[in-house]
């Protein structure tokens, strides 16, 4: 079983021709709402792969919270640790997407920001019996720490969104950044070239392995002393939205089903590349047979 503490947020996506600058406003094209948040997203993403997942998060006592929980149900996920949060909105996202598929995202949590280490405390059965359990943060950091604290399996950290100068739970396996994230967590420039990366990557500490994800070229896999950069799969992107978090799913599901480090990143590199083809965060996950498939076309 997978467990994922995380958010639930409704998703206003627009396409636009470039992002603006500061002052700039720019004409987009029709908007469009879909069910998102990273939490929602990566256990979504998991149940699409097979994976049996639990979501533990809050919403608001809206209609959004009315979407975004029968969504999550609809997708086979455990819905039974989702909180109704009186007076409260449901977490939005505004979301701009550009010609190339790259996005720029502003959130507004919500009720998000209220899940509490009580309400991890209240779904610890869930936790504890987990082979996976999954952190964000896109939750409060006192939450993530409840739940790293109760998990009785592995437990994968991706530190999304980037904040300067956060702190990692303990009892972190895996450490799951893209390159801003851990410009982030290492207070550095932007790593650019594989060296970079590695290098910003063995200045983190706290987690047995650290699994870098970089978009168009690939992953780069730290555990111990050895690396291993891992090509991306060559596809054309349409919306990268929720790539990231295709990824952290497919992860999950690898894991629990007992696959090394090296499988299992392989396997979410292919879940994520397939997620850029489509729009959305939620509807672009892949199903099990097309990421076999295109795993079997790049053997």
């Amino acid at each position: 079983m997978i467990t994922v503490v995380g958010s639930l947020n409704l998703d206003l996506v627009a396409p636009v021709p470039h992002h603006p600058v500061p002052g700039e406003t720019v004409l987009g094209g029709d908007i469009a709402q879909h069910s998102g948040g990273k939490g929602a997203n990566q256990a979504v993403a998991a149940a699409r792969l097979g994976g049996a997942v639990t979501l533990v998060g809050r919403v608001g006592d809206d209609d959004a919270a009315d979407v975004l929980v029968e969504s999550a149900r609809g997708q086979g996920v455990d819905t039974t640790h989702l909180l109704r949060t009186r007076d409260v909105p449901t977490g939005r996202a505004l979301i701009a997407v550009n010609l190339s598929g790259e996005n720029s995202i502003i959130v507004s949590p919500g009720a998000n920001s209220r899940l509490t280490a009580a309400d991890c405390e209240a779904a610890a059965e869930a936790l504890r019996t987990a082979r996976v359990t999954v952190l964000q943060q896109e939750v409060p950091d006192a939450a993530n720490h409840a739940a790293a604290r109760l998990a009785g399996g592995m437990v994968l950290y991706n530190p999304a969104p980037a904040v300067t100068g956060a702190v990692p739970p303990a009892h972190v396996d895996l450490l799951i950044p893209n390159r801003t994230e851990l410009a982030a967590l290492t207070g550095s420039a932007e790593p650019e070239t594989i060296d970079e990366v590695t290098a910003a990557a063995r200045k983190l500490s706290g987690a047995d392995a650290v699994l870098v994800t970089l978009g168009g070229d690939g992953v780069l896999l730290l555990e111990g002393s050895a690396s291993l950069h891992i090509p991306a799969f060559p596809v054309r992107p349409t919306d990268t939205t929720g790539a990231g978090d295709a990824f952290c799913g497919a992860l999950a599901v690898a894991l629990a089903e007992g696959n090394s480090l090296e499988q299992a990143a392989r396997w979410a590199s292919a879940a994520a590349a397939i997620s850029t083809t489509r729009t959305g965060a939620q509807g672009s996950s892949p199903h099990r047979d097309e990421v076999a498939a295109l795993l079997a076309g790049h053997a």
